[in-house]
């Protein structure tokens, strides 16, 4: 027959066994399996199939937290990234971060305007390269990888900065204002055509 000792003794250890899967399930799942969620919209590996929908591999752990951060907080305009940026917790973006910037970018497979890749590269190189450095192809300096985005996505988003549904860097907006200035609207799209035949 157990004592009183006993018998406390072994609830206390079944409670604790009992507990134990419980601690273990509190865990942040891995970056990785994170991720996988955003593998319906942004594609396997961060590299999007829909032109309306920016590939994410090879962006900034800093580039992909701003922009979670601004998500989460309504600052940027989304139809569903807004509350799926609340879903997750600070250390969770951060895991997902390091995994997003440890990929490769990869170039969408999208036509482009071979007659608009010369002019579009002399627009970048006036107007953008300081900050989109190599062509666009950078994702230092926290400024986004513009080369092999798709162009529709690319599109909307010139449309937010200049609807003021998506914050813009004082610098970006003096240089996209002054090159819309001297060479007219068409000059985004322009542009456009030269991040989109670097595939």
């Amino acid at each position: 027959m157990y004592s009183i000792n006993n018998r406390i003794g072994l609830m206390l250890a079944t409670t604790a066994a009992l507990l134990l899967p419980a601690a273990a399930q509190a865990k942040d799942p891995s970056a990785e399996m994170m991720a996988n969620t955003c593998v319906g919209c942004h594609g396997n590996k961060g590299v999007s199939n829909g032109p309306a929908i920016p590939s994410i591999a090879g962006m900034s752990a800093s580039y992909f937290m701003d922009a979670m951060t601004e998500y989460a907080s309504n600052e940027r305009a989304s139809s569903i990234m807004g509350r799926i940026a609340r879903g997750y917790s600070k250390s969770q973006l951060e895991s997902m971060s390091g995994y997003f910037a440890k990929l490769k970018a990869k170039g969408a497979r999208q036509p482009f305007d071979k007659s608009k890749v010369s002019a579009g590269a002399k627009l970048h190189k006036k107007y953008c390269e300081k900050c989109h450095e190599d062509g666009g192809t950078s994702a230092e300096d926290d400024a986004g990888i513009l080369a092999g985005q798709w162009k529709t996505y690319l599109g909307y988003a010139m449309e937010d900065f200049h609807a003021e549904r998506r914050s813009v860097p004082k610098k970006m907006k003096k240089r996209v204002s002054e090159m819309l200035k001297k060479k007219g609207q068409g000059s985004i799209n322009t542009v456009n055509e030269y991040y989109a035949s670097q595939q």
